[in-house]
């Protein structure tokens, strides 16, 4: 059985309030939180690990400004998630979602949880998982390609390849999953390629039936911390700087 997993999310504010009412909903959406008091310090903690959510307060210290402006230029900033609580209800640049000041249980659950959709859609854009099985896939020609699938997400995989493949080919073959009994046909496309073989690709046709196992596949080995509302079940806090 695979452990869930659990978002993971930085909360950058020095008010109590926010840092209260944020944090319970966040507990209750099963997120675990550190809660860092300085934004130049959540600088740093953005640099060390994997952040999939930053719910920053931006008061009326233009660091935090500053701090969005340079995480967004992280090569990882496309996998997160960012809400920031202003005092004014208009967009703020680099931030996805925006909650008005004053702060309320509803206002703030109300975002969190569209914030929670969109790490769910990103989760499934960006994760990959290792396989390293050795298939031959044919193009549109018939040739028979030997290559190695070296990883797979729900959109697409990654391929090992020693014969010269572009963008825009077209690739068929049968893949078997570590863990099923039936293969499953697939028809790929090229997307990008690198040196010493390496490629990317993104699914195109697959059938339904077999599409099911693949599904059902990912989701056994990526499977997320259900909300506290559902387990009835609560994560830490962390308070990681003052």
């Amino acid at each position: 059985m695979t452990p869930d997993m659990a978002f993971e999310c930085l909360l950058v504010s020095r008010n109590p309030e926010v840092v209260g009412i944020m944090g319970q909903i966040l507990q209750d959406l099963s997120v675990h939180t550190n809660i860092c008091l300085r934004a130049s310090k959540a600088t740093d903690l953005l640099a060390e690990g994997s952040t999939d959510l930053i719910v920053i307060d931006l008061e009326d210290d233009d660091a935090y400004l500053r701090l969005l402006n340079k995480a967004s230029n992280s090569g990882k900033w496309g996998k997160t998630t960012v809400v920031a609580v202003s005092e004014f209800d208009r967009p703020i640049p680099n931030a996805h979602l925006v909650v008005q000041r004053p702060l309320t249980a509803e206002s703030a659950a109300k975002l969190l949880k569209l914030a929670y959709s969109k790490m769910l859609q990103n989760h499934r854009r960006y994760t990959r998982y290792a396989l390293m099985t050795s298939i031959v896939a044919t193009d549109k020609n018939d040739r028979a390609i030997k290559m190695i699938v070296t990883d797979i997400g729900y959109g697409g995989l990654g391929l090992s390849v020693r014969e010269t493949l572009t963008v825009g080919d077209l690739l068929a073959c049968h893949l078997r999953l570590p863990g099923t009994k039936k293969t499953i046909d697939i028809q790929v496309r090229v997307l990008w390629t690198r040196r010493h073989g390496v490629v990317g690709c993104k699914f195109i046709r697959v059938p339904p039936q077999e599409r099911r196992i693949l599904l059902d596949w990912l989701e056994h080995r990526s499977r997320i911390r259900k909300p506290l509302i559902a387990r009835q079940r609560g994560v830490k806090h962390e308070t990681v700087s003052r």
